[in-house]
């Protein structure tokens, strides 16, 4: 059973230092690529394409307006464009939506409220339902919690002159940045996805993915790839990966911001997170195996790997965690194992990895001021990340699995400044269920393990158990705050 223990334990963390060099290859891919100056593709009237706008709706009276009027203000000819508001709501937001439209009447958009009874599909189905009316031959889709800009389309649809080009996706911005440390940490850990993740894998030609809103595709190219399919959390992803492996391609664009609202509640980002990584693991069962036995180079499919199954990294964490505590027991009674632990050189390595990922991605967002911000928030973004563990690695087994559950939306606020409340929003039930209970659990188990290293001097584990114990106890403390100030 000791040698079972630090097998797993070696292996979980041998999974850790390989994903941590993967994202230092992509670092190195993003730095070396901002050396070269791409030709700038600007809009002009030679090339007018008529555009759909879609925006998917469920329950989003806080927001819906905003977002509505923001795309009314679209500087493209309105003989070109057609806007979908897919709205599945069984609240007031459908009252809301007509209302709101009624209003933009004299400005001569064609703008209509495609409404269903029948949530089939969830979010996925709601974009098919759209597609088989739209008029347009390509589709833009918008999230009800962004903003987009009025050059959004200007900026975006020159890029599918290549023929090729099935999508066109921007980098998420973040309206309410500074509302909260809660918002900090997402807007921190976001930026970093959005300009070297997402950068990198488009200089290297390897599989991006539309974000699942902030985007443009082609139509031709969502038929050629079979449409939007419900069997995963995360359609967005699974259509991505479709269309890539039937030869279509992906254009980031960084230096285009759509602004969006970020989630203000633990609740809330974990529904969020669920999805997110669920889906992610979803996805991975289902199309790793066609990326396999593709004729795509080996270092794409590396990166596929690592991009489809990068949520695992939770589950590793997770299980390396809690095996930690029973590792410094057996180390005291067997020392002659302690070659394991000095092999922890190794994993620095990939702490490094990570941590100039972030350095480097801190510098593109905060030119000012990058090493006050760096190190106020990479640390404790590591330890909230590490509290998520067991939330987020729940989601990712189940998506490995098979285990099926509904699409759960994260909760809108319109909610963008210090001060604002998001007392009395209909959408947010807080409860304590057994997850947060089990979080709680792990805080006080983690307190255990630096007690044990205290106790056994052994001090080799004991900043990564203070880590954890913080982690824990602040997702707990954030999961239970609204219900406590309640």
């Amino acid at each position: 059973m000791e040698w079972l223990v630090v097998g797993v334990y070696s292996l979980s963390l041998l999974y850790i230092f390989l994903f941590s060099l993967g994202q230092l290859h992509l670092t190195w891919v993003y730095v070396k690529s901002k050396r070269r100056k791409e030709a700038e593709v600007v809009y002009d009237d030679s090339f007018t394409p008529y555009v759909t706008v879609q925006l998917p709706l469920f329950n989003e009276k806080y927001v819906v307006a905003r977002l509505i009027d923001a795309v009314s203000k679209f500087d493209y000819p309105k003989d070109k464009l057609e806007i979908q508001v897919l709205d599945d709501s069984t609240d007031e937001t459908t009252e809301i939506i007509l209302k709101k439209i009624e209003s933009l009447r004299p400005l001569g958009l064609d703008i209509k409220l495609i409404h269903r009874e029948d949530r089939k599909g969830f979010k996925a189905g709601a974009l098919g339902e759209g597609h088989k009316l739209a008029k347009g031959e390509f589709i833009a889709i918008f999230d009800a919690d962004f903003l987009p800009h009025p050059d959004f389309i200007k900026k975006t649809i020159p890029y599918f002159k290549e023929k090729n080009t099935g999508v066109v996706q921007t980098r998420w911005g973040h309206i309410n940045r500074d509302y909260s440390l809660l918002t900090q940490l997402q807007a921190f850990g976001l930026d970093a996805h959005f300009s070297i993740e997402q950068s990198a894998r488009g200089a290297s030609n390897s599989f991006i993915n539309f974000n699942g809103t902030c985007g443009v595709w082609r139509k031709e190219c969502m038929e050629d790839a079979g449409g939007w399919n419900f069997d995963t959390l995360t359609e967005d992803l699974d259509l991505s990966y479709r269309a890539q492996l039937k030869g279509w391609k992906f254009k980031y664009l960084e230096e285009v911001e759509t602004p969006g609202e970020l989630p203000i509640l633990m609740n809330a980002i974990k529904s969020q997170q669920y999805r997110w990584n669920k889906g992610g693991a979803e996805n991975a069962r289902k199309n790793f195996k066609e990326v396999f036995f593709s004729n795509l180079p080996l270092l794409n499919k590396t990166h596929a790997f690592f991009h489809l199954f990068n949520s695992s990294v939770f589950v590793c964490l997770l299980i390396a965690a809690i095996l930690s505590v029973p590792m410094l027991f057996i180390k005291s009674h067997h020392p002659r194992i302690e070659w394991v632990f000095n092999l922890g050189i190794v994993f620095i390595i990939g702490f490094l990895s990570i941590t100039l990922f972030y350095w480097i991605s801190t510098k593109r967002f905060y030119s000012l001021r990058p090493s006050k911000v760096f190190f106020s928030l990479y640390p404790r973004f590591l330890i909230v990340s590490m509290g998520l563990s067991l939330h987020n690695g729940i989601a990712v087994i189940e998506g490995l699995v098979g285990y099926r559950t509904p699409f759960i939306r994260t909760p809108k606020f319109n909610v963008t400044l210090k001060g604002d409340s998001w007392k009395g929003n209909d959408y947010v039930k807080i409860k304590l269920n057994a997850v947060t209970v089990m979080e709680g659990i792990l805080c006080l188990y983690f307190l255990f393990g630096v007690a044990v290293g205290i106790y056994l001097k052994d001090m080799g584990l004991l900043f990564f158990h203070l880590m954890l114990m913080l982690g824990f106890g602040g997702i707990f403390y954030y999961s239970v705050k609204p219900t406590v100030n309640a």
